[in-house]
C-alpha cells in the first residue's frame, strides 16, 4: 500500500470545478467526480442537467451521494501530503546548478537520482517506488543528470549506449544496423575505460602544470622576500647615512651661528663703550651749558665779567667725527661651514649609488654556461661550461653553423630577449680578453668587427691597462678582476660593472634590440702563456 500510495499525484484528486483538493466527492451517473458543493451549485445556475466534463445530459437532477471511496482516498492523500510537506522541510530544495526533482509539484527538491529508462530525476521521495517496486527496481539508477532527453538517440528514440570508434559519437541499438553499420561500435563502457586512461594522463599533466606553477608562486615569494631584505637594508643604510649628515648638519649650523653671534657680540660692546663715552660728554656738556645760562641771567656784571672766561671754555671732548662702529659682513660662514659637509657627502653618494645599482643589478642574476658548438676550435671549455682559454692546438671538431672560424670566440647556451639579465666574469690575470653581450645572428666565419652597430656590445682589455668598450677607448682608474654585465632589454641598456670596487665601468644606452642577444667571451691569444688564464664565469655573490 505505501509503494501504490507514493504514486498518487494532486492532480488525481483535484475538483474540475473548483480545482482544488475535492471536498465531500460525490459521482455523477457517467462517473466523474466532483465536489459536492460544486456540482450543486453548477446545476442551480443553468437549465440543463449535464456532466461539466464529457457534457452528457440526465433528464431528472441525479441523486448524489458522497463518494465513500473517493473520500477515504482523498483523507489518505491529505496525510500523505502533509507527511511529505513534513519530510520535504528536512529536504534541500534545489540550489542553482541542482537536479531538480521532475514530480514535485511545488518547491522542486535536490534529485538523488535520474532513471535512464524513465527519463525523470527523483528526489527521496519520489525515487522509493524504484527501490521497493520489482518492476520499476530493475530500471537503471544513476547520479542526477540534467537533460535525460540528450541521452536519447533522436533518429530512433531508444537510449544512447553504445560508442562509434569510426564517427567518435555516441549511437543506440538500432544505429549499428542502419548508418553505422560497417563501423567499429563498442559499449560505452569499453570506450570510457580507454578515455579514462587519457583522462589519467592529461590529469597528470595538470599536476606538473600546478606543480609548476606552485614552484612559480615561490619564485615571486622569493622575489618578494628579497626584495624587502634590500629594501629594509638599503633603508637602514640610508637612514644611517641620513642621520648622521642631520647630525652634522646641526653641528655646523651651531658652529656657523657661534661664529656670527661672536661677531655681533664684540661689535655690540664696541659700539656701547662709545655710546658711553658720548653720553658722558653729553651730561658734562649740558652742565656748562646751564652754568651758562645761569650766569647770563645774572644782573651781578661784576660775577658775569670775572667768570665768564673759565665758563666760556669748552669742556674736553673727544673728536668723533672719524670714529665708526663698523658692521662686520657675516656672508659665506655658513657657506664655509657647509662645504666640508657637501664634500662629504657627494663622496658618501659616490660610494653608495653604484653599489646601490650593483646590488639591484645582482637580483637579475642567471647561471650562464658556455656553449661548445659555437666556440673556436682552439679554444679549450671546461667540463661544466663555466671557463675559457686559448691553446695553440687546433681540435678537429665539426664546422657547423655557429661555431667562430677565424676569431677566437665563444657564446653562452642563455638567450635574451626580454627582460633584464645580468652574469659575472673573473678576468683577473689576463692582459687581454672581451666580453659583453651579441645578436644572435652575427657572422661567426669571417672577421669580426666588434662596435654596437654591428650588433656588439662588449668591453675589452687590449695591452693590460687598455680598456676598450667595442671600438671605443676608456681612460678608467678601474682595472677590475671581476665584471659584472648587465641588460636590460626593454630598456635598451647594456651595462658593464667593476664587482669588487662596485664602480661602473661604462654603459651603453639607447641601445634598439631588434633579435635576441647571447652572452659573448673571448678569452683572446694565450700569447705564448702571458694571457693562458681562463675567463670563468663565476657565481654571483651579492654586494653587501
Amino acid at each position: 500500500m505505501s509503494a501504490a500510495s507514493s504514486l498518487l499525484s494532486e492532480d488525481q484528486f483535484l475538483c474540475s470545478i473548483c480545482l482544488d483538493v475535492f471536498t465531500d466527492p460525490v459521482t455523477t451517473p457517467c462517473g466523474h467526480n466532483f465536489c459536492k458543493n460544486c456540482i450543486t451549485q453548477h446545476w442551480s445556475n443553468r437549465a440543463h442537467r449535464e456532466c461539466p466534463n464529457c457534457k452528457k445530459r440526465f433528464k431528472r437532477r441525479p441523486v448524489l451521494q458522497v463518494n465513500t471511496f473517493i473520500s477515504e482516498m482523498v483523507s489518505r492523500f491529505k496525510e500523505l501530503a502533509q507527511q511529505r510537506a513534513s519530510s520535504s522541510s528536512e529536504q534541500q530544495a534545489a540550489k542553482p546548478g541542482e537536479v531538480p526533482c521532475d514530480v514535485c509539484t511545488g518547491t522542486k527538491l535536490k534529485a538523488l537520482k535520474s532513471c535512464l529508462v524513465c527519463l525523470v530525476s527523483y528526489c527521496e521521495t519520489h525515487l522509493e517506488p524504484h527501490l521497493t517496486v520489482s518492476g520499476l527496481k530493475r530500471h537503471q539508477l544513476i547520479d542526477p543528470v540534467e537533460n535525460l532527453e540528450g541521452r536519447m538517440c533522436m533518429k530512433h528514440d531508444k537510449l544512447l549506449e553504445l560508442f562509434c570508434k569510426d564517427d567518435q559519437t555516441c549511437v543506440c541499438m538500432l544505429c549499428t544496423i542502419s548508418d553505422h553499420k560497417q563501423h567499429e561500435v563498442v559499449p560505452l563502457k569499453v570506450e570510457c575505460e580507454g578515455r579514462k586512461a587519457e583522462l589519467e594522463e592529461a590529469e597528470a599533466e595538470l599536476q606538473q602544470m600546478i606543480q609548476k606553477r606552485q614552484l612559480k608562486i615561490e619564485v615571486f615569494k622569493h622575489s618578494v622576500k628579497v626584495s624587502r631584505e634590500n629594501a629594509d637594508r638599503e633603508i637602514a643604510e640610508g637612514v644611517q647615512v641620513l642621520t648622521s649628515l642631520r647630525d652634522d648638519i646641526k653641528r655646523m649650523q651651531s658652529e656657523a651661528i657661534k661664529v656670527i653671534q661672536s661677531k655681533h657680540t664684540l661689535i655690540e660692546k664696541q659700539a656701547e663703550g662709545f655710546i658711553k663715552e658720548l653720553e658722558q660728554e653729553i651730561t658734562e656738556l649740558k652742565k656748562k651749558s646751564a652754568e651758562l645760562e645761569q650766569l647770563s641771567l645774572s644782573e651781578d656784571h661784576l660775577h658775569l665779567l670775572q667768570n665768564l672766561p673759565s665758563l666760556k671754555a669748552a669742556p674736553p671732548t673727544k673728536d668723533w667725527s672719524e670714529v665708526r662702529v663698523r658692521a662686520p659682513s657675516y656672508e659665506g660662514i655658513f657657506r664655509a661651514a657647509s662645504a666640508p659637509l657637501v664634500e662629504m657627502l657627494i663622496i658618501d653618494l659616490k660610494k653608495l649609488l653604484p653599489k646601490t645599482e650593483l646590488r639591484t643589478a645582482q637580483q637579475f642574476a642567471v647561471d650562464v654556461t658556455l656553449d661548445p658548438d659555437t666556440a673556436h676550435p682552439e679554444l679549450i671549455l671546461s667540463g661544466d661550461g663555466k671557463q675559457v682559454h686559448h691553446a695553440d692546438v687546433r681540435k678537429n671538431i665539426p664546422d657547423n653553423p655557429e661555431r667562430f672560424s677565424i676569431i677566437l670566440c665563444v657564446v653562452g647556451k642563455q638567450v635574451i630577449s626580454t627582460g633584464r639579465f645580468y652574469f659575472e666574469v673573473q678576468v683577473k690575470g689576463k692582459t687581454q680578453w672581451v666580453i659583453g653581450v651579441t645578436n644572435e645572428s652575427i657572422n661567426r666565419k669571417g672577421r669580426l668587427s666588434i662596435d654596437a652597430q654591428n650588433g656588439y656590445w662588449t668591453l675589452g682589455l687590449r695591452n693590460e691597462n687598455e680598456y676598450w668598450a667595442a671600438t671605443r677607448r676608456l681612460y678608467s682608474k678601474s682595472q677590475p678582476e671581476k665584471v659584472g654585465v648587465f641588460v636590460d632589454y626593454e630598456e635598451g641598456l647594456v651595462l658593464f660593472y667593476d664587482v669588487d670596487a662596485a664602480n661602473l665601468i661604462h654603459s651603453f644606452t639607447d641601445c634598439c634590440f631588434t633579435e635576441r642577444l647571447l652572452p659573448f667571451f673571448c678569452p683572446s691569444s694565450n700569447q705564448h702563456g702571458k694571457n693562458s688564464t681562463p675567463l670563468i664565469i663565476c657565481p654571483v655573490n651579492r654586494t653587501t
